[in-house]
């Protein structure tokens, strides 16, 4: 395929892209789903604001119309977003995403009475319509959620004005997407065989697992230089990320933007603080872990560019797309044959975006509406690694699809808290199916080093990340403004930690935070640290316990967010309340650790 020559979208075979003309075959269906959601909007504005807390029959009747809406203005939305970064350098494609971006702001705004009348319902009296009404018992979780969440919402008038900026508010995240993924270039760099090479976030990381130095070290220089030379633009837009998130906790009743975060969840800031201090303690035994990357490449001083290069030198294993799928349903057996046929059958149905292409959005993600396909972009290149980002998302979109065919629209969505688990439970059993079945001894020795290095992306760089955005939220928090040079220094200083004495400082890693997309999503990266220690204890169940922890795990899968997440996780066996997942996972490492350094 060439994947590593940026190409055009109209140059890629229609098999290898989603199937997105399922949502909608034309522009002007797409074009009348948003007018008729304003009209609808403005019906339904007409026909409950002021009423809802009438009868039971009234307010049922609300929540069913406010979701038919939603179902609609969701679809519209997620469609001109994945049109979007199908090639983010299309005008059309820009517009599209603005017009929705604006029309779910002129939704909220005309319903954004909704929420503060039923706070304005006694709870006796929600308690007696929801007993009352059949239609209503659909939305208890729901409502009851409305009546915890009382103290933090605000007057009709206030919500009003907070629905009609929600369009100014994002524009953060909106910004920082059309600076990485539209106007950032990185310029050509040359590759192991010495041709020259546009270097692009999709490459990016195969280069920085180069066992060829000198390409490493030029292609994290080159992306670095390039978000070097952005710091100050970057810096302003995330420092008003920030103030947008704390000023909206602010303003909502929140102690801080953090406590905002954990709540809608209820998420104790125990699993916060717990997660960062159990990880902090096994800090020495990362330190272990890089010493011996220091000592296998035998380099005088390590560096930031070494930290990705696999420790073992194996040939180079091309693994493509077709043979990624076949490995999956191997490393997956344990789920089924339910969950294995929906997989495949979901490939089949092209839910997946498979290669990479100019202007299209970097990463992978899992994504679709609620009556949607279950979609997945990539940026496939055929590498091992690439067989796990498979895995990944189609555990989010496997988890979608379970969710979506069990719940109502209300609960067809996933708590962050738990949406990484079912992807990081594919990515631990595959991981853990191709130790015990591969034959080659330094084959395996580079499949152990990268489940350490799972570990160490996942929970270790995670929990870091964690760190950087809870430092600029309190600081924000405590009056100060943030500045490049602040942020720069806070995240060096954090590196530094985590990766201890045996790596050399590296004047370049201090911009790093300005390349991470997650930080404008707030607290979400956390969430990557607990799911993989809850993914952790429950591949253990799956490989141990067999039918009855499958049965559990895919009854997990269909629960949505009609309970709280540490509720719903407790279905799959695992109590995040506790420390213990998270003392497991670190127990985990130590014992792949060890168990390398004796291989090697």
């Amino acid at each position: 395929m060439g994947n590593r020559k940026s190409r055009k979208r109209s140059d890629i075979e229609s098999q290898y892209k989603w199937d997105i003309e399922a949502m909608y075959d034309s522009d002007e269906k797409w074009e009348s789903d948003l007018a008729d959601c304003v009209e609808r909007a403005k019906s339904f504005a007409e026909m409950y604001k002021g009423h809802l807390g009438e009868s039971a029959e009234t307010l049922a009747g609300a929540m069913k119309e406010s979701d038919s809406i939603g179902v609609v203005l969701e679809r519209a939305y997620v469609y001109s977003r994945m049109k979007l970064d199908e090639d983010n350098t299309v005008a059309k494609q820009q517009a599209m995403y603005n017009k929705a971006v604006a029309v779910i702001s002129q939704v909220s705004a005309l319903t954004s009475f909704v929420t503060p009348e039923i706070k304005e319902i006694p709870d006796e009296t929600l308690l007696s319509f929801i007993a009352s009404d059949d239609d209503l018992k659909t939305y208890e979780f729901a409502l009851k959620e409305s009546m915890r969440s009382k103290a933090h919402v605000l007057s009709e008038k206030e919500e009003n004005i907070l629905a009609q900026l929600g369009e100014v508010l994002g524009a953060p995240n909106t910004i920082f997407t059309m600076i990485d993924d539209a106007d950032m270039k990185f310029g050509k760099i040359k590759d192991e065989n010495g041709e020259e090479t546009e270097l692009t976030h999709g490459n990016y990381i195969t280069f920085m697992r180069s066992h060829d130095r000198a390409v490493r070290k030029d292609a994290f220089e080159h992306t670095y230089t390039a978000y070097k030379n952005q710091i100050n633009t970057i810096a302003a837009n995330y420092g008003y990320s920030v103030k947008t998130d704390c000023i909206g906790a602010r303003l909502r009743h929140y102690g801080s933007a953090r406590e905002q975060a954990l709540f809608g969840g209820n998420i104790p800031a125990s699993v916060y603080d717990n997660l960062v201090q159990q990880v902090n303690d096994s800090l020495p035994v990362l330190h272990d872990y890089i010493a011996t990357r220091k000592k296998l490449l035998g380099v005088d001083e390590l560096k930031m560019y070494d930290v990705y290069v696999p420790l073992v030198n194996v040939p180079k294993r091309d693994i493509p797309f077709d043979q990624a799928i076949e490995l999956a349903n191997k490393g997956l057996a344990v789920l089924g044959d339910e969950y294995l046929t929906q997989f495949n059958q979901g490939v089949k149905d092209r839910w997946i975006d498979i290669y990479e292409n100019e202007g299209k959005t970097s990463g992978a993600y899992s994504f679709g509406s609620y009556d949607s396909m279950p979609y997945v972009l990539m940026n496939y290149d055929n590498t091992i690694e690439d067989l796990f980002t498979v895995v990944h998302e189609m555990g989010h979109s496997m988890n979608s699809w379970y969710t979506r065919r069990t719940q109502p629209y209300i609960y067809g969505d996933h708590a962050i808290f738990t949406a990484e688990v079912a992807s990081t439970v594919n990515e631990t059993l595959m991981m853990r199916w191709l130790l015990e079945n591969e034959r080659d001894p330094e084959m395996k020795k580079y499949i152990l080093n990268m489940y350490i290095e799972a570990f160490r992306t996942t929970l270790f760089r995670q929990t870091m990340f964690a760190e950087f955005e809870d430092a600029t939220h309190k600081y924000t928090e405590s009056g100060e403004s943030l500045t490049a040079d602040w942020m720069n220094k806070t995240y060096d200083d954090l590196n530094t930690k985590y990766f201890g004495d045996a790596l050399s400082h590296d004047d370049f890693i201090q911009y790093e935070w300005a390349r991470i997309p997650h930080f404008y999503n707030a607290f979400y990266v956390y969430q990557y640290a607990t799911g993989y220690s809850a993914a952790n204890a429950i591949a253990d169940r799956l490989l141990t316990e067999g039918e009855p922890a499958r049965r559990d795990y895919i009854e997990f899968l269909k629960n949505g967010t009609n309970d709280f997440p540490v509720e719903i996780l407790k279905i799959a066996g695992v109590d995040m309340s506790s420390p213990e997942p998270v003392a497991k996972a670190m127990n985990m490492f130590k014992k792949l650790v060890d168990e390398f350094k004796a291989l090697v």
